[in-house]
This record gives structure tokens, C-alpha cells and sequence, in this order.
């Protein structure tokens, strides 16, 4: 599968609403400590939505919501690797992608098959406390090396400029978070990643 470069990531459906029309056409919605059913229905407009649009929607770890409201695509963290069914996820035609941050958890992210692998945080993150250290460039390059044609997506302290030596060091996707969300102007925020990338990759 070929995944556009530009991948953020946004807390709830207003934000999708918000910037999507500006050109994003694959993105993440990441929803943490909300109802089951407060999920549900975030994930439900965001789909109609990104398919008014053209665009991809990656549900974050809610892979049974994904299934039961018919979404294309759901990333899954290591921690909920454990409990997700991979085979029916594969069953409903379901692309998904891992998180990795070390080399035992790209072995169990490779055994799987998936669409994409993400590695993280490539620098410094404030998105949430974490036990990993920025992983740099230069792993970048050795992730890529080992994955092969699997797309490799890098997260982590992102900002357009950082973008570019991602793309130069073997990733294939750049996916954003707080570089957007915390912007004075997230709007042109994102303009200013969609504008990047299209000169630069």
C-alpha cells in the first residue's frame, strides 16, 4: 500500500473537521481515557468525513470499533499488541500499522505483517512520557534497512524542517503531533508541513 507522507495524529473529530480539507489525506485519530461509546461516535463522524474527503482514517487502538464501524486502517501500540486480533483484523480487510521503539518490539511488529511500522520518538517528544530516549537519524536508516519495502513511518518531535532529514534517512512517512496541535495558527501550521513536504520529497 502506498501511504501519503504526511500522517498527523488528533485527539478528537474537531480537529479533523477542522484541517482536513485543507489537503491531509491519511491521518490518525488518537483518542485516550474517553467512554467507549464517546469513541464510538468520534470515530463514526470522522470516518464519513474522511471519506467525504478522500482521506484515510487510522483508528488508534480501538481495533473492534474500527471493525464494527467499517474504517480501513487502525494503528496499534505495543501495549495493546497483546489483545488485538490480528487475523480478524486481516479477515475484514483492515490495514494496520505498530509502534516500535526497540529491536524486540520490531520482531513482534514484523511477525505480524503489518502495513506500516512506526518508530518513535526520533527526537524529543512532549506528547507523553516515555521510557525511550530519542532514537535519532541514524536508527532511522538501520530500521529501514531491516523492514525492506514496508513502509516506515517516523514520529517524535516533528516539525517540517525535521521532516526533510527523516525522508533523507530512510522513512517513508512523517507523522505530527504537537508541532500542529500547540501552534498559535494550526492552520498554517499544517500548510506550511503540506507545502514542505511537497517541495522536499
Amino acid at each position: 500500500m502506498i501511504l501519503n507522507k504526511f500522517y498527523p495524529i488528533f485527539e478528537n473529530y474537531n480537529w479533523l473537521k477542522s484541517l482536513l480539507p485543507i489537503g491531509i489525506k491519511f491521518v490518525q485519530l488518537r483518542i485516550k481515557n474517553q467512554p467507549v461509546e464517546v469513541i464510538r461516535q468520534e470515530v463514526k463522524k470522522a470516518q464519513i468525513f474522511c471519506r467525504t474527503y478522500g482521506a484515510i482514517l487510522v483508528v488508534n487502538d480501538h481495533w473492534e470499533i474500527a471493525i464494527d464501524e467499517k474504517c480501513d486502517f487502525v494503528h496499534i501500540g505495543q501495549e495493546d499488541l497483546v489483545n488485538c486480533d490480528i487475523k480478524k483484523l486481516k479477515l475484514n480487510n483492515i490495514s494496520f500499522g505498530i509502534s516500535t521503539h526497540d529491536q524486540n518490539e520490531l520482531e513482534k511488529a514484523l511477525v505480524n505483517n503489518p502495513t506500516y511500522v512506526a518508530l518513535g520518538p526520533i527526537y524529543p517528544t512532549i506528547l507523553k512520557k516515555m521510557k525511550w530516549k530519542k532514537q535519532g537519524l541514524k536508527k532511522l536508516s538501520e530500521w529501514k534497512k531491516q523492514i525492506g519495502k514496508i513502509p516506515l513511518v517516523a514520529i517524535g518531535g516533528m516539525t517540517p524542517l525535521r521532516s526533510i532529514k527523516a525522508f533523507n534517512a530512510g522513512a517513508d512517512v512523517v507523522s505530527v503531533v504537537t508541532d500542529i496541535t500547540l501552534n498559535s495558527d494550526p492552520t498554517l501550521r499544517t500548510k506550511e508541513w503540506l507545502e514542505t513536504i511537497k517541495k522536499n520529497v
